[in-house]
This record gives C-alpha cells, structure tokens and sequence, in this order.
C-alpha cells in the first residue's frame, strides 16, 4: 500500500504523514512526502485564492507527484491541486482525502470518471457555525454598527432596522444547505429556541428526523418565503453558482435577513446588493466575497445595512493542525460502518 501525501506551508506534509500512519491498513504503507511549495502565507493566498476562483488547473503542483501518483493507492492532500492530468495519471489510486470543507482544489468529476472516491472534511465547522449565529446577533441587534458609533464619539441608539428589531428566539431561521455545518447552525438555533427551516435537495426529512435535529423540510421558495434569517451552506457547483438570485431573494420579507458564510459565488451580487440599497430585505452579513480583499470602492462598503467581517469564520488556532487526524479519522469511520456524508461522489470504496 503506498500513500503519497502533499504538504503545504499551512499544513505539513510531515503532519499528514503522521496523520496516515493511522489509517486502518493490515499491512504498513509506504508513505511518500510531497510539498507543495509556496514562498510565503501571502503566495500561499494568492494561490489558494486563485484556485478557489478558478478551479485545480489554475496552479502548477509538484512535478514529482505525477511520477508518484501513478503508483500511489492513496491520495492526501491539503490544498494542493488535484486536476483531471494528475488523476489520469494514476494507475492504483482508490482514494482522495482532502483536510478541509472546500472542493475547488479537486477535479471531482474526474475522480468520479475513474471510479475514485473523494473524502474531504470541515475541519472548522464547529467555528463556522459558531460564526455564522454570531453574525445573526450582530446584524439583527446592530451590534457592529454600535460598536463602530462609539468608536467615532457617537451614542446610536436608531437603525434601518429599528422598527422591527426583536429578540431571535422569536424568529425563524431558514438553512439552505444541510451538510456538516448547516446541521451545526440548526443544533445552536435550536438551542436558542428558534424555529428552524431548510431546504436541501439530498437531506429528506426522515434523516433529520433520525438525527433528532428539529428541523422542518421545506421546498427552496417556501424558505425564502417564510423565514427571518437565511443562512447560506452551499458549496459552489455548476447547479447552485449563483443560484441565490434576483427570484429567490425577492421573496424575502422585507424585514428578512441574509448571511452568507459559505461562498460569495452562490450568491447574485448585482441581486443582493439591490435587493439591500432599496431596502427590500432588512440586512446582511457577509463573510465571503467575489473578490478579496475587498476594493475600496466596493458597493458594500457604502451600505449601513449590512455586517461583513473578513472572511474569518473558519479561523480558530486548532482546525488547521487537528485537520490530518480528522481527515484519517473520517476515512477509518467510513471503512468500518459504509456511510459517510464526508464523501462527495460515491458511495463505495473498494481495496
């Protein structure tokens, strides 16, 4: 059995490697150690940036992982690009793991054309989800524009929003988008008594049910239509980019808000940002954006309706270096019971 495992100057090869020493194989692997190099965490951004953009062949990966690829039964990765000329390439491979939540680094299509399971986990879902009902409280209860008056001397006390504040458990919250994070958001409006409403396509409402997660299954428009909050969990594919448009958005209340902690690409900007100037929704938050930073003269920017942080929900001192064990932990879970909602293309892994 050989592994070959594809480091960053984030998460280590070295880390990976250890992480796959516990990965539930009768005999001991071969462990091949690749790195997939950037000069610093500002190139590493640029990088990543440009993937998340434009997809796994945006950027150039190790040219020694094409020659270790071939005979490689096990593909672990970080953020390395994994694109379609990689994964022809092997000859042995039955599996590849990613240590986080997004896709873009990975040709799943063509891992799916060879018959290849991809396994990724969320490393920061428990973090995103924690974010994702923080900028709930912060939009609905002003607290950042609050925090921003005081800061500049001014005691605010009146909002866009003032005339229909209340507190959230009397709300209703609607997820759209019911994967690992998704569920988390649910468990903690739930705990704060919240009424909670989803729509996602591959969730029924018997799996919920099992889970014991109170949550009501409804069609995408009913959602849009009944819900204070919105709260966005989509990953970006060719089905759900853009996919928050003009349509869906003008059946929100008037009174509604949209938070976006997933990607800003599932999102009509043209839509949102008018649906907000002309005050046909009640707020926003955001933190993920078409492009980032953000320009200066960014129509966001000039909004007193909206609550944007700089895309940190996921950024807590633990995900990145417990991420490796997680992935392995993952793998050896859904080898011992068959099911996983970690895999994103099969259902079967076969040695």
């Amino acid at each position: 059995m050989k592994i070959a495992v594809v480091g960053d100057i984030i998460v280590s090869s070295g880390l990976l490697a250890e992480a796959a020493k516990s990965l539930n194989i009768d005999d001991e692997p071969e462990i091949k150690e690749i790195v997939w190099k950037a000069d610093d965490r500002k190139d590493f951004q640029k990088k990543a940036l440009n993937i998340e953009t434009k997809g796994p062949e945006a950027e150039e990966i190790p040219e020694e992982l094409y020659t270790e690829i071939e005979d490689a039964d096990i593909l672990l990765v970080h953020f390395c690009p994994v694109p379609k000329k990689l994964i022809e390439r092997a000859q042995n491979l039955k599996l590849i793991g990613t240590c986080r939540g997004g896709l873009e680094h990975v040709d799943v299509e063509a891992a799916t054309e060879k018959n290849i399971p991809v396994v990724h986990v969320i490393r920061n879902a428990e973090a995103t989800s924690d974010f994702a009902v923080g900028l709930m409280f912060a939009e609905t209860r002003n607290i950042a524009r609050a925090h921003a008056a005081m800061k500049q001397g001014i005691w605010r006390k009146e909002y866009v929003n003032s005339a229909y504040t209340t507190a959230m458990r009397e709300m209703t919250v609607g997820i759209i988008g019911l994967g690992h994070i998704g569920r988390l958001v649910a468990e903690k409006a739930a705990g704060i008594g919240m009424k909670i409403i989803a729509y996602d396509p591959f969730v029924t409402q018997d799996a919920m049910n099992a889970k014991g997660i109170a949550v009501t299954m409804k069609e995408k428009e009913e959602v849009f239509r009944e819900a204070d909050i919105i709260s966005l969990h989509l990953r970006v594919t060719p089905e759900t980019e853009n996919s928050i448009n003009e349509e869906v958005i003008s059946l929100m209340k008037p009174t509604a808000y949209l938070i976006n902690t997933s990607r800003a690409k599932v999102l009509d900007k043209g839509a949102f940002i008018e649906a907000l100037e002309n005050k046909r929704i009640g707020g926003a938050a955001l933190d993920v954006y078409w492009n980032e930073p953000l320009d200066k003269d960014d129509p966001l920017l000039k909004l007193d309706n909206i609550t944007l942080t700089p895309h940190n929900a996921g950024n807590v001192v633990d995900a990145l270096p417990k991420s490796p064990k997680l992935l392995v932990d993952t793998i050896n879970r859904f080898w011992e019971t068959k099911t996983s909602d970690m895999i994103v293309n099969l259902n079967e892994i076969t040695f």
